[in-house]
């Protein structure tokens, strides 16, 4: 059996001529690509050659095979993939079945929203023999829904990079921020919302004009499987805004909406009753087009729960200015889901979403299948 060394990447790498791999086991998958027809494995690997075999391999264009002496310190592709999954796994994610020429699949094991730690990503990418491709962070995602890919990129990789690269998706001391609650990749449950909804502005109030917004915050909580828990209207009268905010409250909405009165105008009273119900925070303004005169607050309410045990909670309210009534897609879309996912949206998140932060208007809205906020 005539046997040539490949003097490539690796010393210990040799190819065998296909007539004689007869009998052998194959050491790496093969791939069959027919154009506009088929792209997928044609020979597994571990599959033992036969002679009706080289025939096929010949037409795929393999007149040699890889043999595979693997090192005390060497491991195969299909065996890093699962590592390196495992380790880039957080809650609400598995393996998408056995990986397929080296690469495998990580999947949503449940509807939520898809968290992607990118400081942790970017330095597992940075080690250059592994790499991991997710969709963008804060995407919604189904269960069953790929979200991302995985693979040790040469067919042999050293346990020392794989080892390294476990660290990295477990910790990540070099880059400042970077979040170790968690898996790098992970869906985090959405919780439905409770929405008390407060609709502002002496034109809709008397009668002026037809309220647009209803319908609008309505659909929204409905795509959460939410409910609403009340919806008033209101005059520009921080006063009896107020009072209809902490009826809602009573009544047991865990999510303030409010809109309209968002503006520097001297009836846009909106935000000044929302701080008159004594919040913890809040925060105005984002770098979001269309939503930059939004309101971000907390409120901080105590609850009786099992046992008739007290506890702190934090009530998110929203203020959504004129243009949620405009456009179809607006800095609400990009708050409301991670609100729901239990996250704490601040300044620092707000100024954040100015990266993709611009709607392109598009006579044809596609979101969420666009840029924006990405």
């Amino acid at each position: 059996m005539c046997e040539t060394e490949y003097r490539g990447e690796r010393e210990n790498l040799k190819t065998i001529p296909v007539q004689d791999a007869v009998g052998m086991v194959l050491a790496h998958d093969i791939t069959e690509i027919r154009p506009g027809e088929f792209k997928g494995r044609a020979f597994r690997k571990g599959h033992v050659i036969r002679p009706e075999d080289v025939c096929r391999l010949q037409r795929l264009g393999k007149e040699k095979l890889y043999v595979l002496n693997l090192e005390k310190d060497e491991i195969h592709e299909d065996d890093a993939a699962y590592r390196l999954a495992d380790a880039l796994m957080g809650e609400g994610v598995e393996m998408g079945g056995e990986p397929r020429e080296g690469k495998i699949n990580i999947v949503a094991s449940r509807d939520g929203l898809l968290r992607i730690d990118t400081e942790r990503l970017k330095s597992f990418n940075m080690l250059g023999d592994v790499m991991c491709a997710t969709l963008h962070n804060n995407t919604l995602v189904r269960k069953g829904q790929i979200v991302a890919g995985t693979r040790a990129i040469p067919l042999v990789v050293k346990k020392t990079v794989v080892e390294e690269a476990v660290r990295r998706s477990k910790n990540l001391e070099s880059a400042p921020g970077g979040n170790t609650d968690g898996g790098v990749i992970e869906v985090k449950k959405l919780r439905r919302p409770k929405a008390g909804v407060v609709i502002t502005g002496n034109e809709v109030y008397y009668g002026r004009i037809k309220d647009a917004f209803a319908p609008i915050i309505e659909k929204r909580i409905k795509e959460f499987d939410g409910e609403i828990v009340g919806i008033y209207y209101a005059p520009d009268d921080a006063g009896y805004i107020e009072e209809r905010l902490r009826e809602l409250m009573e009544a047991g909405a865990d999510l303030l909406i409010t809109t309209g009165g968002m503006s520097v105008d001297p009836d846009d009273v909106t935000r000044f009753a929302i701080r008159r119900l004594g919040v913890k925070e809040m925060h105005y303004g984002s770098a979001v087009l269309p939503g930059a005169m939004f309101l971000m607050a907390y409120i901080e309410k105590l609850v009786n729960s099992a046992f008739n045990i007290q506890h702190r909670t934090l009530i998110p309210v929203v203020g959504i200015p004129a243009c949620g009534m405009y456009h179809k897609t607006t800095v609400f879309d990009l708050v409301l889901p991670r609100i729901l996912a239990g996250e704490h949206i601040g300044r620092e998140e707000l100024a954040e979403m100015g990266h993709g932060g611009l709607c392109l208007n598009c006579k044809e809205c596609r979101y969420p299948v666009c840029p924006f906020g990405k």
